[in-house]
């Protein structure tokens, strides 16, 4: 080849590589130029100038020769709420992250994952070319997993305690020592001269009630509200000591206002509304998958090793899935010879969809019909059932009886009869019986039957009830409401119920609508029709986890002396029902219609942090005294609340004290007037199970593997959330923590003075639970990383404890093997509560603001307000043609935004509109917009394109922050600069807004449940 033809293809490889790396990456792309040109000599051939690698396996051999310069240990991710085990590789010398990928033990992040009793030194030579077992072996993490790293060194990131200096909301801060945090936030006072300011020593109060009038709302302690972020791995030690020790019924994570409407349609199939457990299909196994309002591999949890296991059964197996949603994400592949399918849908209509596809299932006898008419546990397992349903129980549905909307039980024949043997049709006899004496009983039934005294109650199956719902409307009417031809709901319900028990259908944040809660009991209820609980190939309620913060088998670190039962009403007005309370019974004292309540009240759900804010500005049910946020950021989370309750917020006699715990100011702990800093990521203690998607037992150990980077307290310890609880909680003298706060199984009793005293003593549970591990041999030890906590090992635990608890954090975790997924074609972890075809607590809840009840099983419901009238009646498409919905992104989240590396790959959203809309509107790409709902307007860029519902507007979730960066802070004598990089694009969140039939300060939410609604908001575009 002639030099010059050499120069000429060496040149365009370069502008080639430049062109690639695109915006953002002019640095990297530069590097890559120099190194084409040979301007400068890289140190080696292949892999030029990067890091020496964290280990050598030799292929021949496969001897591991490990790099002493560097460390790999196994714990647990927290770029997203999926929660996976990850493998980190550490910089001795710096002390510094240098990458992440999977931990081959761990089930989220290898497919197969590794048996728990392969060694350390085993573990990493079965990710290598040895014998090329890192084909089989090979772990990664998603896109984010290394990106997120940034944060542990971002110049954004608050390391010392700050107090708020001037006005609240005015972004000025001086550094103060942890110890006057402490004493100021426990003692209170006239802490910023604006008069006096109760502390929590004074807050607590568990004997005087906050309203003598009203008794149900509980003592003065329920005036402090502690909001966390999620389940994070650290949040039982929260909990300690807001509930138990404080005695607050206010502490909650983000549920209410990302996936209750998804875990309330799951309360109600599975008969749980305390757990609220969830149902995931065994993707490995299944035929056909319906996925609904989620989106494999692009969202949903856990949803890197959903595409994992999608991409692998879609080309190994026999599995074939549909996507039902509005937008057309990556979870859709035209390459895949027709194994997948996406199908738009108007937002917020997915129970139109599925109740016609429910209808025609009942009118084509396509159901399960072996797995329905077993009305108890013994009656399926003797008809070869692995669940069971109340399909078969009959309901009261007499006018004007007492108990109507009730299971009929045989006590309501006869008041001798025990109340809780509940009677179906024997389907061979026809007569009524209890249902543990028939194995099989009638599935339809719309009859009376006759009670002890001759008097005759008119009643229905479960199944027929629901029959009832879904023949409300035709095939034809419920298409038009979707969008979708009826011919298509016919091929869909044909098409699920052709496979039997090896369809599933999964839902998720599609369900965040005002109408939620009844699209996802409706979806869910599909699984039932085909009973495809506890099945290879069929769903599973999760392989459940070993003993950590729990009565474990070494120490009970759940319960402890003096431990404080909460009591009283949650500012949600959440778990009892508005007819018990002093409101409603004043009223009818008085004469007057109870109805309307001032506000909802929610006695399904548990406790709503998306009511915190709004209700305690409202003064109803009560105020609050102080708030602590723990990395929570309600005014950028929830829908329509930032607007209405900001101003409101930045004054102190709305809301005396707030307390935020966080690594990074955000649009809620602005309003703080203290921030205690947090550790990040890798620099904490704590136990965490897979969210859901695995078939065996997990917990997922999260330790620190690099040190934290915040300033020490007095004692020499990391300023953090367990620092701050357990400071405060000493401080004021609280039970469960310091001296003999924990119990071991024999009596005796230990410290909790750090985090370390606590989460070491729920691994020693893991390491103990069922049958020991073994003990951590030396090389274990050494090859993890564990050997530099080996001294707190030794300091906390006792003798017989640490090697087993090392040979736990060795693996990141202790992790059930994969050969106890199943037994033979049933799942080896089942789920035993019956399927509720009709859900009582549901039917006979009313509706606070109108007395309605409820209807007890899936209905078609378009999306509501409050009262339960159509949005669409308040809001007509004559005025707000558009539907803005959230989508998500698979690297960006809530908080990624601050990692400038995920900047440079997706540094902002566009709002997506369909080609024809963008066509009448004359927009083209690029073009700037205005979107406009009833809580306000927000300017972003339109993206014109294909993929997409017409009538939608499509806006990727986790962009338009005002802090995290975005804004200036000045603290002390040093001005944290904006960054408008961080405050690029839009938040759908800016775009929420009240809901018109309730006073004061609200949100649009699920009518039924209160989950926030952000789908399917009303919108209107205009050109800028």
């Amino acid at each position: 080849m002639h030099t010059a033809r050499r120069n000429f293809i060496k040149g365009a490889a370069a502008i080639g590589a430049l062109g690639a790396f695109g915006y953002g990456y002019s640095h990297s792309a530069n590097e890559i130029l120099k190194g084409f040109l040979g301007k400068r000599q890289a140190a080696d051939r292949i892999t030029g100038n990067a890091p020496k690698p964290e280990f050598a396996v030799d292929p021949v051999t496969g001897k591991l020769t490990p790099n002493p310069d560097q460390t790999v240990a196994y714990t647990l991710f927290m770029g997203c709420t999926t929660l996976c085990g990850v493998r980190v590789r550490i910089d001795n010398e710096s002390q510094q992250v240098m990458r992440v990928t999977g931990n081959p033990y761990h089930v989220l992040s290898s497919d197969p994952f590794l048996p728990y009793e392969t060694s350390v030194n085993d573990s990493f030579q079965a990710l290598s070319r040895f014998q090329e077992r890192g084909l089989a072996s090979r772990s990664t993490a998603c896109g984010r997993g290394n990106a997120v790293l940034q944060k542990l060194h971002s110049k954004q990131r608050v390391t010392v305690p700050l107090k708020r200096v001037g006005p609240r909301g005015s972004d000025q801060w001086a550094p103060i020592s942890f110890e006057q945090l402490i004493e100021e936030v426990v003692e209170g006072g006239d802490l910023f001269g604006e008069g006096h300011v109760d502390g929590l020593r004074a807050i607590r109060d568990l004997t005087t009630p906050i309203d003598p009038d009203q008794p149900e709302f509980g003592p003065k302690a329920n005036q402090l509200a502690v909001m966390p972020a999620f389940k994070d791995g650290r949040l039982r030690l929260a909990a300690r000591f807001a509930k138990q020790s404080f005695g607050t019924v206010n502490f909650a994570g983000h549920r209410s206002y990302c996936g209750l409407s998804m875990r309330a349609g799951y309360a109600a199939l599975l008969g749980d509304w305390k757990k609220m457990p969830h149902l995931k299909p065994d993707f490995a196994n299944a035929e056909f998958l319906l996925f609904i309002g989620t989106a494999p591999a692009n969202a949903g949890n856990p949803f890197k090793r959903q595409g994992q296991l999608i991409a692998k059964a879609r080309s190994d197996g026999k599995l074939k899935y549909v996507v039902v949603d509005p937008v057309l994400t990556n979870s859709d592949n035209l390459a895949d010879d027709g194994r997948s399918r996406w199908i738009p849908i108007k937002p917020g209509t997915d129970g139109a969809l599925v109740m016609a596809m429910i209808r025609w299932i009942l009118d084509h006898q396509r159901y399960d019909r072996n797995f329905l008419v077993r009305p108890s546990g013994e009656a399926a397992a003797a008809g070869g059932e692995a669940a069971w349903s109340n399909a078969t129980h009959l309901v009261i549905v007499e006018e004007g009886h007492p108990n109507q909307g009730r299971l009929l039980r045989a006590s309501d024949l006869d008041a001798g009869a025990p109340s809780d043997t509940f009677l179906v049709i024997d389907a061979a006899s026809g007569s009524v019986v209890s249902s543990q004496q028939t194995n099989e009983a009638a599935l339809f039934h719309d009859g009376q039957v006759q009670a002890a005294d001759g008097s005759m109650i008119a009643v229905k199956t479960s199944l027929s009830m629901l029959r009832d719902q879904a023949d409300r409307h035709t095939l034809t009417e419920y298409a038009e409401a979707c969008g979708i031809p009826e011919q298509t709901i016919v091929e869909l319900a044909d098409e699920f119920t052709r496979h039997g028990k090896h369809a599933a259908v999964d839902c998720h944040g599609g369900t965040m609508a005002s109408n939620g809660f009844y699209n996802a009991y409706a979806i869910v209820m599909l699984n039932a029709l085909v009973g495809n609980l506890n099945v290879r190939g069929g769903t599973s309620a999760g392989g459940g986890k070993f003993k950590e913060i729990a009565p474990g088998p070494r120490y009970n670190l759940k319960k402890f002396a003096g431990a404080v039962k909460p009591k009283g009403l949650g500012l949600g007005r959440n778990g009892l029902p508005y007819e018990k309370s002093t409101e409603y019974k004043r009223k009818l004292a008085n004469g007057e219609n109870p109805y309307p309540a001032k506000a909802p009240w929610y006695s399904l759900s548990p406790t709503m942090t998306s009511e915190f804010l709004s209700s305690a500005l409202n003064g109803y049910p009560y105020p609050l005294k102080a708030l602590i946020l723990w990395s929570a950021n309600p005014l950028y989370g929830v829908a329509g609340l930032r607007q209405q309750i900001q101003a409101k917020l930045a004054d102190p006699s709305a809301l005396p004290l707030i307390v935020s715990i966080d690594p990074f100011i955000n649009e809620s702990n602005a309003f703080a007037d203290y921030i205690v800093p947090d550790s990040v990521l890798y620099e904490s203690w704590g136990w965490a199970s897979a969210w859901g998607g695995h078939l065996t037992k997990v917990s997922t150990a999260r330790w620190p593997v690099v040190e934290p980077a915040q300033a020490k307290n007095a004692a020499g310890r990391p300023i953090d959330m367990e620092t701050f609880f357990i400071s405060v909680a000493k401080r004021m003298g609280l039970p469960g923590f310091g001296e003999g706060a924990i119990a071991d199984t024999d009596g005796n009793t230990y410290p909790l003075d750090s985090a370390e005293d606590f989460y070491l003593r729920a691994a020693a549970n893991v390491a103990f639970d069922g049958h020991p591990v073994p003990d951590a041999s030396d090389e274990d030890v050494a090859l993890s990383g564990v050997l530099r906590i080996v001294p707190r090992l030794q300091h906390t635990l006792k003798a017989e404890e640490w090697r087993k608890v090392a040979y736990v954090y060795a693996r990141g975790g202790r992790f059930e093997n994969g050969d106890r997924a199943y037994e033979n074609d049933l799942l080896r972890h089942r789920y035993k509560k019956p399927m509720q075809i009709y859900d009582e607590r549901l039917a006979t809840a009313r509706n606070a603001l109108t007395g309605s009840t409820y209807p007890g099983t899936p209905t078609w419901v378009p999306p509501a307000l409050a009262d339960g009238s159509p949005l669409a009646d308040h809001y007509p498409a004559t005025d707000w043609p558009f539907q803005a919905v959230s989508t998500k992104s698979q690297l960006q989240s809530s908080h990624t935004i601050t990692a400038p590396s995920l900047r440079a790959i997706h540094p902002s959203n566009a709002v997506g509109i369909h080609r024809d809309d963008a066509a009448r509107l004359q927009i083209r790409s690029g073009d700037r917009i205005r979107v406009v709902t009833p809580g306000g307007s927000a300017e972003a860029v339109a993206q014109v394109r294909g993929g997409l519902q017409r009538g939608v507007l499509a806006i990727e979730h986790g962009f338009g922050h005002r802090q995290l960066g975005a804004g200036s802070q000045r603290i002390g004598d040093r001005v944290l600069t904006s960054d408008p990089a961080i405050g690029a694009g839009i938040n759908i969140n800016d775009l929420g807004f009240a809901d018109p039939k309730r006073v004061g300060f609200s949100v649009l939410a699920d009518w039924v449940v209160g989950n926030v609604a952000r789908q399917g908001l009303p919108a209107r575009v205009e050109r800028v």
